[in-house]
């Protein structure tokens, strides 16, 4: 006879890397079932973007095959993304887990590219994930998730707009192509509304796709809602990498976790001949991850298609799914992902004050 013991003994033994703890003890293994030998239970993964989620599943169905008396082995993989934000009494966000902020040091980077296909992404792998446009002066979520229509109220709400599986917020759904000519306080104001007066509802993930900088959106956010983390994207010239760093640095200094950074537009593959050019010259990313002590979650190729697919309204992932561009969002997703489920397991990294920095 199998015993349920024995099915935990041996799951004991298969560690999921990421939270460096075995699958038992780190709570992911449940319903264990065993019938004349054939045991079946589910395996619960931290995200549903889990980069490990066949790795997992094989090592844990390879160790219960090694009981003997065993059969058959059934693994069912499920998720429970778990919150790893600061707790507070009076949480305006109480129904989101976790709040990730995509920040640029400076504009023309394809911050705005890079968290609306991280978005699309998560809700591809089956999370619940909400894009929240924070960029009050130059919100380009409408056109670049392909949206043009006003939200509208329920119960005194904005109810936000879904469109690829995401729920999207954006001022630009209400200002018709008008500038905003504000000043600060307005821009914060207009921040917080859009935190505490939308009904997100249910979410894995909140995206906050910041305007450039280290302005007043930025501020706001970090003081209206604790943060998951801050993912920096930035190119890999000089220029660009050293404002990059002052970003990570605000993000420091008020207590956000550095997910990583993202090199983006790392380099250009001639479609023709197929030979590779480092637009903005190289290892930009490795100096940036190096200064915050934060990961390089990846580089990103400087692809027209990827600009033609934001003007279009489809991002990448939607797009074109089955292009090497939308899988590597995909990969980045899944990297994100699996940051965010480590902050408990690891301390995260934040930038350590150096002279010139």
């Amino acid at each position: 006879m199998v015993t349920r013991d024995e099915v935990l003994k041996a799951l004991g033994t298969v560690q999921d890397p990421e939270l460096r703890r075995d699958l038992v003890s780190a709570g992911m293994i449940d319903d264990v079932q065993i019938t004349d030998g054939r045991v079946q239970f589910e395996l619960i993964l931290t995200t549903p973007a889990c980069p490990l989620r066949a790795q997992l599943r094989d090592a844990a169905k390879a160790a219960v095959e090694q009981i003997s008396g065993v059969k058959e082995v059934a693994v069912k993989v499920g998720s429970r993304v778990t919150s790893h934000r600061a707790q507070e009494q009076e949480d305006v966000l109480p129904q989101v887990s976790n709040v990730i902020a995509v920040a640029s040091g400076k504009g023309g980077v394809g911050k705005s590219t890079v968290a609306v296909n991280l978005a699309v992404a998560l809700a591809e792998f089956g999370a619940k994930v909400g894009l929240l446009d924070a960029d009050i002066y130059g919100p380009t979520i409408p056109a670049m998730m392909g949206v043009n229509e006003r939200p509208k109220m329920m119960d005194g709400k904005i109810v936000p707009i879904e469109q690829h599986g995401v729920k999207l917020m954006s001022l630009g759904f209400m200002l018709n192509g008008s500038p905003v000519i504000w000043r600060g306080p307005m821009v914060a104001g207009a921040v917080k509304q859009m935190l505490t007066d939308v009904n997100w509802g249910e979410l894995d993930y909140l995206i906050v796709d910041l305007p450039p900088g280290t302005g007043d959106a930025q501020l706001t956010l970090a003081q209206v809602v604790p943060l998951t983390g801050v993912v920096v994207v930035t190119t890999s010239q000089d220029v660009a990498l050293n404002i990059a760093s002052n970003a990570a640095s605000m993000f420091s200094k008020m207590n956000v976790p550095i997910l990583g950074i993202v090199e983006n537009m790392s380099f250009f593959i001639c479609p023709g001949c197929g030979y590779r050019t480092d637009i903005f010259s190289h290892g930009g990313g490795d100096k940036a991850a190096q200064i915050t002590g934060a990961p390089l979650l990846g580089r990103l190729p400087l692809e027209p298609e990827t600009v033609e697919d934001g003007d279009a309204g489809s991002p990448t992932v939607a797009g074109r799914p089955e292009s090497e561009q939308a899988e590597a969002f995909r990969t980045l997703a899944s990297r994100i992902a699996a940051r965010v489920s480590s902050l408990d397991q690891e301390e995260c990294p934040v930038l350590i004050e150096r002279g010139g920095v």
